[in-house]
């Protein structure tokens, strides 16, 4: 066991684990729990919100799934993978202060708060609740497996051994604390990753002996690493560019994203998250991925290619530099396990079970149930984790797909369209749903369908669905 990388890691544990006792005491103090527990009141500021975005969004998938797709394809997955820089920028820009201003209206707690109230449909809360659930599930194995890999990469722990610490830390630290301690946490672990994706990609330009040599290095072992059509040469065009959808423009469809844009303080922070979000996002995305590609070199024959970070952080940085550098990607791990958590407990118990099943239950049973249910859906996919799949980045962009298919057009027509309908609404996601499961099984049988990702035709089916009901079952306009 590595001692000196061990320490920082535990340090950052530790300052976790006293944000969220901070935290807990303000939830006590808090005259709503439900709005604290899932929104922190509404208080987040720029810098906040921007770290929160970028922490919640870099994930397992940006910070060991990414690299280790780089690692094995090369600098294609760059290309592709920077069509994430405008991320926040688009969700905040296209939701912006008309979501804030109708969510705080709606007193909405959860996106599905919102899409209850715009559509006043009890299927349209039901097919949304289920749509979380399953695919969220599949996005929070990723980052269980990736903070597992990196655990036992670290420790030498067995893979069980280092899945089940890194569970038993994240169930604690937010059922103690919510929201508010998953978005300061985020704030501090946005800055550790800023900094840490640089320090680390020095440290691997040093030991590949520059810029210059690493490319002379990969060209030699394969000339296609160095094109933007990847190793084998499947990276095409159309490929490429069906990512805007898929990690870009869509993004506005993930609930755990979108769920940021009504939990500002005021315009002002939302327009420092949009510059400060944009930026963080496009820097650290650049940097991880090339680290991916020049730790090639520097170590040939990883077998799993996840595994690249930890690896290469031990071997090109002094130990304690490399213990506070990996602190960035288990940062981005935690704060998205942890949001994701509470965005699934939210859409069951808020969404589902307080809205139709028991609506006069008071704060005490709320938050009794709020936390056991966060704890078993942790145990739950705790199980899912323990066989892995080969690259875990995939695991996390099926997840992404089917809940951009499933939300897009409900959250952006129902908030700018006003003959958007529960029609509409209901036949776009069960289009979309659907569409998109057969689409993506039909490509991983047969290969890529018009040779795009399995969200981008989901995504123009559902909204030819949504315009194509509300119109035929039209209805007198919506007023906001």
């Amino acid at each position: 066991m590595n001692w000196e990388v061990l320490v920082p890691l535990l340090a950052l544990l530790f300052v976790i684990f006293l944000i969220g006792i901070w935290s807990n005491r303000k939830l006590k103090q808090s005259t709503s729990f439900l709005s604290d527990y899932f929104l922190g009141s509404r208080e987040l500021g720029g810098l906040v919100l921007a770290m929160t975005m970028a922490a919640t969004y870099g994930s397992a998938s940006s910070f060991l799934g990414g690299p280790g797709a780089a690692y094995t394809i090369g600098l294609g997955w760059v290309l592709l993978a920077m069509t994430q820089v405008a991320t926040g920028y688009f969700v905040l820009l296209v939701l912006g202060k008309k979501f804030a201003i109708v969510t705080r209206r709606f007193k909405a707690v959860t996106l599905i708060d919102f899409l209850k109230e715009r559509y006043q449909s009890k299927s349209v809360v039901l097919i949304s609740a289920f749509s979380i659930v399953i695919f969220l599930f599949a996005a929070m194995a990723a980052q269980w497996i990736g903070g597992a890999y990196l655990i036992q990469t670290v420790t030498g722990l067995s893979y069980l051994g280092a899945l089940f610490l890194f569970a038993v830390a994240v169930l604690i630290y937010v059922i103690i604390g919510g929201f508010r301690a998953v978005a300061v946490t985020d704030a501090t672990q946005g800055i550790i990753m800023f900094v840490g994706t640089l320090v680390l990609l020095i440290g691997v330009v040093i030991a590949g002996g520059g810029i210059d040599q690493i490319m002379t290095d990969l060209m030699t072992e394969n000339p296609n690493l160095v094109t933007p059509f990847g190793h084998d040469g499947q990276l095409t065009a159309a490929y490429v560019t069906s990512f805007w959808i898929l990690v870009g423009v869509g993004v506005v469809g993930l609930p755990q994203v979108a769920v940021r844009a009504m939990s500002y303080r005021d315009s002002r922070s939302m327009h420092r998250a949009l510059m400060i979000g944009t930026i963080v996002v496009g820097f650290i995305m650049l940097n991880m991925h090339l680290i991916g590609v020049f730790a090639r070199p520097v170590l040939p024959g990883i077998e799993v290619a996840d595994q690249v970070i930890p690896l290469i952080a031990m071997e090109t940085l002094p130990p304690w530099v490399a213990g506070i550098v990996l602190a960035a990607p288990l940062a981005a791990m935690m704060s998205t396990v942890d949001s994701l958590l509470l965005l699934v407990s939210s859409s069951v118990v808020k969404d589902v079970y307080i809205n139709y099943f028991k609506p006069d239950a008071n704060r005490a049973h709320v938050k009794k149930v709020s936390i056991g249910f966060t704890a078993i859906l942790g145990v739950i996919v705790f199980l899912l984790s323990i066989n892995p799949p080969e690259l875990l980045i995939y695991l996390n962009l099926f997840a992404f797909g089917g809940l951009e298919a499933a939300f897009i057009w409900p959250v952006v027509l129902g908030l700018y369209w006003k003959y958007a309908n529960k029609h509409g609404a209901i036949a776009s996601m069960v289009v979309g749903i659907g569409s998109y499961i057969a689409i993506y099984q039909y490509n991983e049988t047969y290969g890529n369908l018009f040779g795009v990702h399995a969200v981008t035709i989901p995504v123009f089916l559902s909204l030819i669905a949504f315009i194509a009901f509300s119109l035929i079952f039209k209805k007198e306009p919506y007023q906001f």
